[in-house]
């Protein structure tokens, strides 16, 4: 494929510098959360689970996101090490998407990110017992209480919430076009860190 067989929204070798610009694009026109995507991962039986969270990094050979280490998808992260996702933007009719292997972020860069976070997210993450049932949302608030009361405001970050790393393998990039004859774009590699190819997929 030559680089004529690619217009400016898909120009470019660097994955990740695109990720970046269509997200900033993004930013200026969605009305809410255009880092959202959707996370899928499988259980321990092969049976697949999708959700929606927010993708708080676009590292230079990565993606990385936050969450509760003892939820039902950091389970699910942690038995397979691989996910994919999806971003998908209305506004642009455009989306991402990312399958790769996974590793936890466990580290200084998750406590700056914590640290980053409102005083309520930050309460918020040691009262919730993420995917465990919860008889009401007045026993939330109460746990709430209990933190805010224990930790005060400066709380450090739980040991059992942190980031997850996604390291891709592909990546591909979707465009509308008329009469559904989409543009697609898959950058794809063997293994994290090797050379990416480039092909132009059917829509």
């Amino acid at each position: 494929m030559t680089m004529a067989d690619r217009d400016d929204k898909f120009a470019g070798e660097d994955p990740f510098v695109l990720v970046r610009q269509w997200l900033a694009e993004a930013e200026a026109s969605e009305i809410n959360d255009p880092n959202a995507i959707a996370l899928s991962t499988v259980d321990a039986s092969g049976m697949p689970n999708a959700r929606m969270v927010l993708l708080k990094e676009v590292e230079d050979d990565a993606f990385v996101f936050y969450t509760n280490y003892e939820s039902a998808k950091a389970g699910e992260l942690d038995h397979a090490e691989k996910a994919a996702f999806v971003m998908h933007w209305k506004s642009l009719r455009r989306q991402v998407r990312v399958r790769g292997h996974v590793e936890k972020e466990d580290g200084p860069q998750a406590d700056a990110y914590y640290a980053s976070r409102s005083l309520k997210s930050r309460l918020g993450a040691w009262a919730s017992a993420q995917s465990q049932p919860l008889d009401s949302r007045a026993t939330l608030m109460a746990k709430v209480a209990k933190v805010t009361a224990q930790h005060g405001t400066s709380p450090a970050r739980p040991p059992f919430w942190g980031g997850y790393r996604i390291t891709p393998v592909e990546i591909e990039f979707w465009a509308d076009g008329a009469f559904r004859l989409h543009d697609r774009f898959r950058w794809s590699r063997e293994n994290p860190g090797a050379q990416w190819s480039i092909l132009r997929l059917s829509p």
